[in-house]
């Protein structure tokens, strides 16, 4: 994720919406070791708050994070697939707020979570990024994630950058 988000420049046109999975103990070093490796502001999201372009909402530890317009809302609802934050349940509300502006990216993983969510972002005609699992430390969540998406862009984790910097834009072909 670092050397994705580290590869996209300041004026990046869009919000950027992160689930890592961690403990519900976690402290706040992701943000800072993100922070560290981007120009983008990174932020561990508060109820409510806007989502803003050049911006890195990261979803705190033991909530889940829903998209909603404009702005993100967190619940503690039960955990989907063994995780809060589930990625599942952020793409899919994604989805369901911008549909076609939707763009989901799965990165490396340990288990399936996100798949479900992605398929549901194309469904509301949004579009699907994969790590290739080749480059990916743990291949599960991105395999899973082309299951359930064959139709996925598969990219290198340094092609990713590039492609939303294309789709952010308007510029990139259907």
């Amino acid at each position: 994720m670092m050397k994705l988000l580290g590869a996209l420049p300041v004026d990046f046109p869009i919000p950027i919406a992160v689930v890592q999975h961690r403990s519900k103990d976690s402290d706040r070093l992701l943000v800072q070791l993100l922070q560290d490796a981007t120009p983008l502001h990174v932020c561990e999201v508060e109820d409510k708050d806007l989502l803003l372009a050049g911006s890195v909402h990261i979803a705190p530890a033991n909530y889940h994070m829903l998209i909603e317009q404009g702005h993100v809302s967190l619940t503690t609802d039960e955990a989907v697939r063994y995780s809060r934050p589930s990625i599942d349940v952020m793409f899919s509300s994604a989805a369901d707020t911008y549909r076609a502006e939707t763009i989901g990216v799965v990165l490396t993983g340990a288990n399936e979570d996100g798949s479900r969510g992605l398929a549901h972002i194309v469904k509301r005609g949004g579009r699907a990024l994969v790590q290739d699992p080749k480059t990916a430390e743990i291949p599960i969540m991105p395999d899973a994630a082309i299951q359930a998406v064959p139709k996925a862009q598969v990219l290198a984790l340094d092609e990713l950058a590039p492609r939303l910097l294309e789709l952010s834009r308007g510029s990139a072909k259907a």
